[in-house]
């Protein structure tokens, strides 16, 4: 974590058409808080992941906003992180609520996310290649599953700037939990990143990417090394999740063993489909 203050509330210009408000929800998960871009010029906007509904956020947003006109408020996608400040906004804008489709996944496992936003409801959902335009400036969706299946990036067209929600962050590898977040579709979603030129990433937590086809590339290695760290264990013996995680994750403090283990059951079940391991009951084991 960087050295406290974080500018919360602040409105930072990081080029022509795009500012930055950080919201007040640091923490070990979310890095210094959630980061909703506001997107455009005086003539209009639209707001990219608006984030918790905090009073103080919202405040510093409808600050931010002052008279501008705001076309549309955009999502990446549902955890509660992201999305619950879309609604108040936009009964104070009067703008629609416009990006990733409506999901609610319950589940009682450790999460190191946010849960899901269940009162989020777009008026309008954007699929792959569908645009949002405003003055001067259009948003085009990429579907970006993996993190959830639900994620959108947001491309602003001839800026090269993409906004990563969750999908690529700039500080932190992205969690990947069962029983929605699904490893195949992220890696999937990875090798379509790396296949564009985009110039910069925005992504929801920490700091800009200026790097981004070399953090892909780096990223896709991670999680083939862990694919790789996994097998390798299961070659010894067969094992639990709860086994695997600690010798895996050497030097991480135990309390955050239980979200690791998400990761590490992403990684089985994709190992799984493509035949390469099989479980009885907890216990895991690899193939020949």
């Amino acid at each position: 974590m960087p050295p406290q203050p974080w500018p919360t509330g602040e409105v930072e210009q990081l080029e022509p058409l795009v500012r930055r408000v950080l919201a007040p929800n640091g923490s070990p998960f979310t890095y210094t808080g959630t980061q909703t871009y506001l997107v455009g010029s005086s003539e209009g906007l639209a707001v990219i992941d608006p984030g918790p509904a905090e009073p103080g956020h919202l405040n510093a947003l409808v600050r931010a906003i002052g008279d501008t006109p705001v076309i549309a408020i955009a999502c990446t996608h549902t955890h509660r992180d992201h999305s619950p400040a879309a609604a108040p906004l936009a009964q104070m804008t009067g703008a629609p609520v416009i990006g990733c489709a409506a999901l609610v996944i319950e589940s009682d496992e450790p999460r190191a996310d946010a849960p899901f936003d269940g009162d989020y409801a777009p008026d309008r959902v954007l699929t792959d290649g569908e645009q949002l335009a405003g003055p001067a400036w259009t948003l085009t969706a990429l579907a970006t599953p993996g993190h959830t299946s639900n994620h959108l990036c947001f491309a602003l067209e001839g800026t090269g700037a993409l906004f990563t929600g969750d999908h690529v962050m700039g500080w932190s590898t992205t969690v990947v939990a069962p029983p929605d977040g699904d490893m195949a579709a992220y890696m999937a979603s990875l090798a379509l990143l790396q296949e564009r030129t985009d110039r910069v990433y925005y992504p929801a937590h920490g700091p800009a990417v200026h790097n981004p086809r070399q953090l892909v590339r780096g990223m896709i290695g991670h999680r083939r090394q862990r694919e790789r760290q996994i097998l390798k264990l299961l070659g010894r013996e067969p094992q639990v999740i709860a086994e695997l995680v600690p010798q895996m994750y050497k030097g991480v403090n135990p309390w955050l063993w239980p979200a690791a283990g998400l990761s590490v059951k992403a990684h089985l079940l994709d190992l799984e489909r493509r035949a390469l391991v099989a479980r009885s009951g907890e216990i895991w084991t690899i193939l020949s």
